[in-house]
């Protein structure tokens, strides 16, 4: 070992196989693990919990409850994104989109994400019970622990169910900001959780038509890898379609005006309109990035809309 390596390992940074020689002797940053919590993501999701929390406390905020909340629900899906990370990284290496993590690079050594990943959890758990309450702690609890070991460890690596497992994790955040307001989940949380359960898959399958390729490289079971793109496409609408009804149970119940319905109605329709279009798109690849894109740009403002149309108490 040189002198280099040495050092190297001393200060957290190991060397992966495979992995380029210039990332094992860039140094490791700051910037290095906050990439690896995926703060964008984390962002995304945040908004649903924020959302959820907003629709339960119609407007009689305990804003120390909320910032509570918010601080332990990020920190537990970072805790999850950082494990995901860990878990990942032999096949990351794999593929183009992944491989200059820094795990995957070998910048930061694995023990060290590794308990990165569990601190993180440790603490956004025990805010979460301590700072708003039991309810929503084991919430976080049952979603880091599906999205790391039952969908991460598990279906990532063996099943087509893959996406629609991770689907089960990605629903809770809305419902963590929810019940730590209401405690008891009634038809309020259902609903948040369907909106999310039901907008994950389409969303993740545009990614993995538009990376097929890599994801092949690596062995991922993805649904267009293993059933191909048309078999992809159905599900997508299926779920899209669905999503629409869904997401007008919140008006329905009484939880949101008139112009939440409209916007979920419209919103909802032209992305199931923009999933149909796949069957004829003679790029396909191009198809699948303004599908993905338009996903993410379909959730935030949903949210937003969300918060603001929700009636106030009396």
């Amino acid at each position: 070992m040189t002198l280099k390596e040495q050092a190297s390992l001393e200060l957290g940074v190991e060397p992966v196989a495979g992995a380029a020689e210039g990332a094992q002797t860039e140094p490791v940053t700051w910037r290095d693990f906050v990439q690896l919590a995926k703060p964008g993501i984390i962002f995304s999701n945040l908004i649903t919990a924020f959302g959820g929390f907003w629709i339960a406390s119609k407007w009689d905020i305990d804003w120390r409850l909320m910032l509570y909340t918010l601080i332990g629900t990020a920190l537990v899906m970072a805790s999850g994104r950082v494990l995901n990370n860990y878990l990942d990284r032999d096949l990351d290496i794999k593929m183009a989109r992944t491989r200059k993590r820094a795990t995957a690079s070998g910048r930061v050594s694995a023990n060290t994400v590794l308990w990165y990943g569990i601190s993180l959890g440790v603490i956004g758990l025990s805010i979460l019970w301590f700072g708003a309450n039991p309810v929503a702690a084991m919430l976080g609890l049952i979603g880091l622990f599906i999205y790391v070991w039952v969908y991460t460890a598990w279906f990532k690596r063996t099943s087509v169910w893959n996406t629609v497992v991770g689907g089960f994790s990605g629903a809770v955040p809305p419902v963590i900001g929810y019940c730590a307001v209401h405690q008891n989940p009634d038809m309020g949380a259902l609903i948040l959780f369907g909106i999310m359960f039901l907008w994950r898959p389409p969303h993740f399958w545009a990614l993995a038509i538009r990376r097929m390729e890599d994801y092949r490289n690596a062995g991922y079971p993805m649904l267009p890898v293993v059933k191909g793109t048309f078999q992809t496409k159905i599900s997508m609408i299926r779920y899209v379609v669905l999503l629409v009804p869904v997401s007008m149970l919140l008006y329905v119940y009484g939880y949101v005006g008139q112009i939440y319905f409209y916007a979920s109605v419209i919103m909802g329709l032209y992305w199931a309109f923009l999933c149909i279009k796949g069957f004829k798109a003679e790029d396909e690849e191009l198809w699948a990035k303004k599908t993905f894109i338009y996903s993410i740009n379909y959730l935030t403002p949903l949210f937003i809309i969300m918060v603001i149309n929700t009636p106030h108490i009396g």
